[in-house]
């Protein structure tokens, strides 16, 4: 897996390259890349052009707690395909009530996504492909796990998740519920995956489809 000490990215890009370099040194090949939008389009761009696949999106949205958006309890894909925490739900007490409306509302929102950047919501036929599925780091992996629970009813041959950079305890996780996880970092004092990036911001709409679109 990992070295415990990270290494600096320059940006996303550069990132992907890495990543890109890493994969073909373990003869890992795939018939399609699928990046989360948007952070990991850019690097998804740099691993597709690496392994001479084809660049697709998986699409999901974190369900946030009701006094802090920004914490993950959950995850859902544009399928509405769903990854919970139930430990911190039951344990915050988070009503049933405002999962299941929130899980709607953040399904529609990757479904509108994915037809925002694809034209269709409906994701690339994936039976008996060799999937790589790319983002630009892992925190939680609460976003990674609901793309996972949609790619592995698509009934894929082998489904790799590949990242830069990632917490120890979410990789550890997601390695259970894929084939392979190709991770350039672990760092034991992880906080955050922009600490690991010179450049980090946000990826515009437009960066994104750009990376699509094979620029």
């Amino acid at each position: 897996m990992a070295r415990d000490r990270p290494p600096t990215f320059e940006n996303r890009r550069a990132a992907g390259r890495r990543l890109g370099e890493a994969l073909r040194e373990r003869d890992i090949e795939a018939d399609v890349v699928l990046a989360i939008p948007r952070g990991g389009l850019p690097v998804g761009r740099a691993v597709a052009d690496a392994l001479g696949a084809p660049l697709d999106i998986a699409v999901a949205k974190k369900i946030g707690a009701p006094d802090n958006p920004e914490f993950a309890v959950g995850a859902v894909a544009a399928d509405g395909s769903v990854w919970l925490n139930t430990d911190v739900i039951e344990n915050r007490g988070i009503p049933r009530e405002y999962v299941a409306s929130t899980r709607a509302e953040m399904a529609e929102v990757a479904r509108q996504k994915a037809r925002r950047y694809r034209d269709t919501a409906a994701s690339p036929a994936l039976t008996g492909k060799r999937v790589c599925l790319v983002d630009d780091g892992v925190a939680t992996g609460a976003t990674a796990r609901a793309c996972i629970e949609q790619l592995r009813q698509a009934g894929p041959e082998r489904l790799v998740l590949a990242v830069p950079v990632g917490s120890p305890r979410a990789i550890a996780d997601l390695e259970t519920l894929v084939d392979e996880v190709v991770c350039l970092a672990c760092p034991s004092d992880f906080r955050a995956v922009g600490q690991y990036y010179e450049r980090f911001e946000q990826v515009s709409d437009e960066e994104a489809m750009s990376c699509l679109a094979g620029e």
